[in-house]
Formats: C-alpha cells, sequence, structure tokens
C-alpha cells in the first residue's frame, strides 16, 4: 500500500473539492488540505528538518496538527505529539529525547515554551500556531517564508519508514516514544470500512486529543477513506454535542468518562444527536450504569467497545454491535473487550514463563499483528522485551479469553493506574513524592473512583510530619495533575517481598473489596 501522504494526495486528485476537515468555523477541502500539506513540508525542510527528524508539536486538536503530521511524513520526516497536559519539564523531556528540531505549540502554550527554551537541546526553530505577542517565529508567516518543498520528497518514503512517534510512560518512570510506521496505520485503517460501515456519507467526529493514540488514529481514519472529518478543539463533553448535531456527525470515539458527564449535563440533552450511526468507547473500562446510561441516551446509535494500546496503533479486538444488549442472553459480553480484530492474533501466557494458556485462565495478553509497533524510540532493550520472536508484542495487561474467543481484561501485569482515560504511571509518581524531604519511603496505587474510574493513592513513610495537601502540592508542581495523588495514607511501613518489591496487589486489595475486577 502507499504511504500516507501518498494517500492524501490521492484523494486530493479524486475529490478536490469535498470538505476534509472542519474545525470550529474553518474547513478545508481536500485540495486545499493537500496543498497546506506542501506548504508545511516545505517550511520543515527550510528549518533544516530532513528524512528521520523528529518535530515536536505541543497544541490542542487543530487543521494546523494535521497539516503538520502529513506534512513531517511528506519529507521522510516525523511529528513528536506531547501531551498538553503535562508539566513544563516533562514537554522539555520529550522534546530533547526525541531530539526534535522544531517545536510547534499553540497559543495556549506560549507559557509553557517560554519556560523551557533555555533546557531544549536540540531544538533550532520555535514555531507558535496563532497567537501574538510573543518573541518565537509565527506559524502563516514561517510557512509564507519558505519555497517549495524538495522535489520528489514524498517518493522517497518507505512504508516501512516511520510515520508518527507517540510518546507512552513506561514502568521506570521515563515516558517512552513509540514509534508506528505507516505499514502499521496501512494495516488497521482498511478495517473501518468494514467493521465501521464507513461510506461516503460518513461524517467522523475526533474528540480525543491528537497526542492520543486515539485522536492520531481516527484524523488519519479521515485522509484514509476520504471522507469529512469533525475536529473538537479539546474534549469537552457540550463542545461535542454541539458539533455533532452542527454538522451531523455519524461516527465518533469516546472515552467512558467523557459518556458519564454527557448524561449529567443539560446542554447535551438538548442537543439531536440522532445523526450518530456508530459510537465507539474505549480506552479505560466502563461500568454497566454508564453503558446503560449512554444507551438510553442515544437509543438509535450502534455500540462498539475497542481495546487496544499505543503500542498497537490503537484497538486490537471490537466488542460488535450485535453484543450490545444488556437484557439478551449474551448480555455478559458487555464486560468484555470482545474479539480480535480479522488480523490480530491473541495468547493468553503465563508471565513469567510465556507458555500458552487454556481458555478461562488468567495470564499476560500477547497480541500478534501487523499493527505492532516498530519498537520504542532509542530503547532496544525496552524493545526487545515487549516485541518477542514471531511478532508477538507482551501488552503488560492481564486477562483471558472465553470459549468463544471473547477476551476480558481482569488487571494489569504492569502496575498503570487508567484514569479518566489518561495512564499513570505509578514509578513515576513514586519517585516526585521520595524527592519530599519527609518522605522515606513510598508507593502510589489506583483506587476506585466514580468520576475517573480510578486514581492515584500515595502511600507514604514520613520521617517528619507533614500534611496531606503538602504532599500533592509538591507533586503537582513537578507532574501533570491527573498524575497526582488525590489521597495521601501514611504507613509505618510499606510492605515489600524478600528481594524489596512493593506489594502492590497487598495494598490495593481493601480498596478494591466488592469489585468483580481489579480494574474499575
Amino acid at each position: 500500500m502507499p504511504g500516507l501522504t501518498e494517500v492524501l494526495r490521492e484523494r486530493a486528485e479524486l475529490h478536490p473539492d469535498r470538505v476534509a476537515y472542519i474545525a470550529g468555523d474553518t474547513e478545508i477541502t481536500y485540495r486545499d488540505l493537500d496543498r497546506r500539506v506542501d506548504r508545511a513540508a516545505a517550511a520543515l525542510a527550510a528549518s533544516g528538518v530532513g528524512h528521520g527528524d523528529r518535530v515536536a508539536i505541543l497544541d490542542k486538536n487543530s487543521l494546523e496538527y494535521v497539516e503538520q503530521l502529513f506534512g513531517a511524513a511528506r519529507i521522510g520526516a516525523v511529528q513528536v505529539p506531547v501531551n498538553y497536559r503535562l508539566a513544563p519539564d516533562e514537554v522539555a523531556y520529550i522534546v530533547n529525547n526525541a531530539q526534535a528540531k522544531v517545536f510547534l505549540v499553540g497559543p495556549e502554550f506560549v507559557p509553557v515554551l517560554d519556560a523551557i527554551t533555555g533546557k531544549l537541546e536540540h531544538t533550532t526553530h520555535l514555531v507558535v500556531i496563532g497567537g501574538e505577542g510573543h518573541a518565537h517565529l509565527d506559524y502563516e508567516q514561517w510557512l509564507g517564508d519558505a519555497g517549495d518543498p524538495p522535489a520528489g520528497a514524498d517518493r522517497e518514503i518507505d512504508t516501512a519508514d516511520v510515520f508518527v512517534q507517540l510518546y507512552s510512560s513506561g514502568t521506570t518512570g521515563l515516558p517512552k516514544g513509540v514509534m508506528l510506521t505507516h505499514d502499521n496505520f496501512n494495516s488497521v485503517l482498511p478495517l473501518t470500512n468494514d467493521l465501521w460501515g464507513i461510506d461516503d456519507a460518513t461524517v467522523l467526529m475526533v474528540a480525543m486529543p491528537m497526542y492520543h493514540v486515539a485522536g492520531c488514529a481516527l484524523a488519519v481514519c479521515v485522509v484514509f477513506d476520504g471522507i469529512t472529518g469533525v475536529i473538537t478543539r479539546e474534549p469537552d463533553p457540550t463542545a461535542i454535542a454541539r458539533a455533532i448535531e452542527r454538522h451531523r456527525v455519524t461516527h465518533v470515539f469516546l472515552v467512558p468518562v467523557l459518556l458519564q458527564f454527557m448524561q449529567l449535563i443539560p446542554e447535551v440533552a438538548e442537543c439531536d444527536l440522532s445523526s450518530l450511526r456508530l459510537l465507539l468507547y474505549g480506552a479505560s473500562p466502563i461500568s454497566d450504569e454508564v453503558l446503560r446510561g449512554a444507551m438510553r441516551m442515544l437509543p438509535t446509535t450502534g455500540f462498539m467497545q475497542v481495546y487496544g494500546l499505543t503500542e498497537t496503533t490503537g484497538a486490537i479486538t471490537m466488542l460488535p454491535v450485535q453484543d450490545h444488549d444488556p437484557d439478551g442472553p449474551n448480555a455478559h459480553r458487555l464486560r468484555s473487550a470482545g474479539i480480535p480484530n480479522p488480523s490480530c492474533t491473541l495468547r493468553i501466557a503465563d508471565p513469567a514463563t510465556l507458555d500458552e494458556l487454556p481458555p478461562g485462565q488468567v495470564g499476560e495478553i500477547l497480541c500478534r499483528t501487523p499493527q505492532n509497533m516498530k519498537g520504542y524510540w532509542g530503547m532496544p532493550e525496552a524493545t526487545a522485551s515487549a516485541l518477542l520472536p514471531g511478532g508477538w508484542f507482551r501488552t503488560g495487561d492481564a486477562g483471558y479469553v472465553d470459549e468463544d474467543g471473547y477476551l476480558y481484561i481482569h488487571d494489569r501485569v504492569k502496575d498503570m493506574i487508567i484514569s479518566g482515560g489518561e495512564n499513570i504511571y505509578p514509578a513515576e509518581v513514586e519517585n516526585v513524592l521520595m524527592d519530599h524531604p519527609a518522605v522515606s519511603d513510598c508507593a502510589v496505587i489506583g483506587v476506585p473512583d466514580a468520576k475517573w474510574g480510578e486514581t492515584p493513592k500515595a502511600v507514604v513513610v514520613l520521617s517528619e510530619d507533614v500534611s496531606e495537601a503538602d504532599l500533592i502540592a509538591h507533586c503537582r508542581e513537578r507532574l501533570a495533575h491527573f498524575k497526582c495523588p488525590t489521597s495521601v495514607e501514611r504507613r509505618d511501613a510499606i510492605p515489600r517481598n524478600p528481594t524489596g518489591k512493593i506489594l502492590k496487589r497487598e495494598l490495593r486489595a481493601p480498596y478494591w473489596q466488592g469489585q468483580d475486577r481489579a480494574v474499575h
């Protein structure tokens, strides 16, 4: 299959006047998008960006985000989206780790850029998309000053090349750059026609942040399928509902916490959402109450759950629409993550030996699919431990497959906490807590939360008295707020095994009593 920028070129030739994306009050056709992508590629090339170089971007969803994604790829470079909820030092780490030559930011993030400019080790061009009164390059002027893109640059792209590098934190506490190729996307996006029922009349909303694999993949899906995409600046429930009504959106992906909020907001109830044909949901577990409420809210909409990871270019399983009958004979399947994609094979393995386990027995979920990442940027050991011989990827999640082939997520092999669809790795938070002079030992665990699914709780051993508020404030100065503990418990000692490993399961157990599984 062709590279993704070539796909865009083909769409522009086939449907030049079709609207590609709508963002707020702005629309852009495929012809004009393709031209803007050429200008973006030219500006990057004029800034010294070449094949294999990284281009970082810190912004909420925008048309510029998309044109830079494809513009970088058109010259063989790689976009590096940065989570806009991160603290400035966390942003600087990612930009430096990626060795990004160009760093683009949205107008809201100029203060972050100003705070870290002196810390950027490889970046030569700082560009601000919109806004005024700053000391950096203006995006439109930067594009205008560039000439034509290098002749034939896109013809040199190998589909095995990296298309985008998304950062996902690791258990070491440092984010890892997940390298996803053109081939990765080309292997999953054709499934959208058959599984999602996409056709020429489809209007697909990109509501998830484009630093998240779901937002990125959906933005690319728009171009791949040659349809119209509606970009929401940020995942605001009311804005999403109003945009669905205004643009007659037919397909959308939402995380459970958004589905929960939408049921509680009167302005959402006033919107006409009857255009929705398919609502995909995933990224974190969903409660029966939230799912049933969403189905009542959208009685004519088909629901489909998906499960996947950044490392698998998004969804590798799906729970079909026909399995969403809460009162039917197969209602138990609503607790599952569904069946694997046609191109994906699942295996449940003993985490220690990797021996395959029989149906119904819990083990680590492994998957073999062309969607599996190329590897972690600059981390050969981590790549080798995640990508096994034979094409298998270790998800780090625990679960089982029933006799009918449906996957059930039981727990997580890793200690990751998922709060409102965001991944939080305890080691990162623990490292920050240990920097506090009063903390002599600590552990961070996920505890149930009715709104977010789960939130981080810090268990600490203190050498001197310090308040819960002070410890949380200490974290908030150094980490994105969603990563910070929402509660703190003091103990005399942290339980550990003979080798010194914290017994997280023992710490978690009291808070998860009465839950039917150890994720909420």
